[in-house]
């Protein structure tokens, strides 16, 4: 049996396994959706290829460069529990636990069309599963952080240097992540000077909650 053959084999496993996982997440997001029992919601057949598709996903170089340059078109989201967000969070994020993420208030801040949303966990599993409770309700840009808190840090915060036989972009990519990494306050010892720990500006979010609909039809 060749390689190849035992390569794609394992792919195909797999991807069966991710999508046995999508149909479990998609089974508790019904449950966990009981005020929304008559909203139909998205097909079912495009939501499985939206959960199938990569495109949701958002490295942490381009979410580190939001935040840099202040870009005000986006909104974070840590779906994490509050004791997790309290030990650690990525700067300007707002905590919304997996278990609050239906409620009212909550509601607001994902069902809304002034900003993109990126949701976070410390991997992508809490985050992916509130991404398919937001995609069955239609919600409109709606992301994930690829990686979560984990590659935040191992590549913003602390990034690692490339080999020296290593090509000239990884170098690149290494110094945007050192000078990052600088930005959230890291400190390395080859800096000529101590480096003041610059402080991420609070971005204050106001949101603005869609009108419900009046519902139709006599008593």
């Amino acid at each position: 049996m060749s390689k190849s053959y035992k390569l794609k084999k394992v792919i195909v496993k797999t991807e069966y396994k991710f999508l046995a996982i999508i149909l479990v997440l998609l089974a508790a997001g019904l449950v966990l959706l009981p005020k929304y029992e008559k909203h139909e919601g998205i097909n079912p057949e495009i939501l499985l290829g939206n959960a199938v598709s990569s495109e949701r996903y958002i490295s942490t170089d381009e979410l580190a460069e939001k935040i840099i340059n202040q870009d005000p078109s986006f909104l974070l989201i840590d779906v994490r529990d509050e004791e997790s967000y309290a030990k650690y969070s990525i700067p300007n994020s707002i905590n919304i636990p997996l278990a609050k993420l239906l409620e009212e208030d909550s509601e607001s801040y994902l069902n809304q069309d002034e900003f993109d949303v990126v949701l976070y966990s410390n991997d992508n599993f809490y985050a992916n599963q509130a991404w398919l409770l937001c995609n069955r309700l239609e919600f409109k840009n709606i992301r994930v952080l690829n990686g979560g808190v984990n590659a935040w840090y191992s590549t913003i915060i602390n990034p690692t240097k490339p080999t020296e036989n290593q090509a000239v972009v990884d170098f690149d990519l290494y110094t945007f992540r050192k000078a990052a990494s600088m930005y959230f306050g890291v400190s390395y010892l080859d800096q000529v000077t101590s480096p003041t720990k610059k402080k991420t500006p609070k971005k204050v979010v106001t949101v603005k909650k869609k009108k419900k609909k009046v519902a139709e039809g006599g008593c």
